[in-house]
């Protein structure tokens, strides 16, 4: 007997694909429009009717980020955060996933709760709080300030998200390396850790995109040009009498270009580890 095909309904497709291509533009095309307005003059970008593409292309708006150090300064100050909270946060994390995913101790409900509702507190009411103790522990203006008040914020969901991904693994590798001679740590490092970058890199990647998009806590807890990030370069090129929007739009394509080729390069470990991670928990 002759096993009949599901036959998808012409009116179906066509809704899906126009569905797809609804977000497509809506996804894309500010991003289009950003690309070509860093393009512009600063006049044209104000011309009427406003057009899509420059009449004259023109790297002005790179050529004058490119030479002013300052606004270099931003995009050392965001690598260089945004890559130790992805660190110090992996490292954390990772330790803190493997106790709860294969150990059974005092409080572990307890603090499973705790981690949880630590992601429903809106960051904007800890705002105050933090700022508050960041100039009592003498830190403010420094960078341990961003990168401790990052940690707080990236922990907790890295933890959730490498808990359930070490919950796919089976327990029997951490058994046969324990049957071998082998200690706990010993399971962790040279089993358990190699073949969890799938998870790794997902969650390294989603703290990065976190630490480095982050604008609010570094506008607050930084006053010197020095510690300023990415962010808040693009919003002081908002000035009181004139707006620098071809600059604002480049610096926007490349704030975007290290996020974008982050997640191309790992786009293949980023899938697998967000999906094994919400499978089991």
């Amino acid at each position: 007997m002759a096993v009949q095909r599901n036959k998808r309904s012409p009116l179906l497709t066509i809704l899906v694909y126009a569905g797809l291509l609804i977000g497509l533009v809506f996804a894309g095309f500010p991003i289009l429009w950003m690309l070509a307005s860093s393009l512009k003059s600063n006049m044209e970008i104000f011309a009427l009717p406003p057009r899509l593409l420059p009449k004259v292309f023109t790297f002005e708006a790179y050529t004058e980020i490119f030479k002013d150090p300052v606004k270099i300064r931003f995009f050392i100050n965001s690598y260089l955060v945004a890559g130790l909270v992805t660190i110090l946060t992996l490292i954390i994390a990772v330790l803190a996933a493997y106790g709860f995913s294969r150990y059974s101790f005092k409080f572990k409900g307890p603090a499973n709760i705790f981690i949880i509702s630590t992601q429903t507190v809106p960051p904007i009411t800890l705002l105050i709080p933090y700022f508050g103790m960041v100039v009592s522990f003498g830190i403010f203006d420094t960078y341990m300030a961003l990168i401790l008040t990052y940690l707080v914020f990236t922990l907790p969901y890295a933890i959730l998200l490498m808990t359930g991904y070490l919950n796919t693994l089976p327990r029997e590798l951490d058994e046969a390396v324990m049957v071998d001679g082998g200690s706990s740590w010993t399971a962790l490092w040279r089993v358990v850790i190699p073949i969890s970058v799938p998870g790794i890199v997902a969650t390294g990647v989603y703290t990065f995109l976190l630490a480095w998009n982050e604008f609010l806590f570094a506008l607050t807890l930084t006053k010197s040009m020095d510690l300023r990030t990415v962010p808040i370069g693009i919003q002081l090129l908002m000035g009181q009498h004139a707006f620098e929007w071809n600059q604002m739009m480049a610096m926007s394509i490349l704030g975007s270009l290290p996020l974008l080729l982050i997640y191309l390069l790992a786009q293949r470990y980023f899938l697998a580890g967000m999906t094994a991670g919400s499978v089991k928990t």
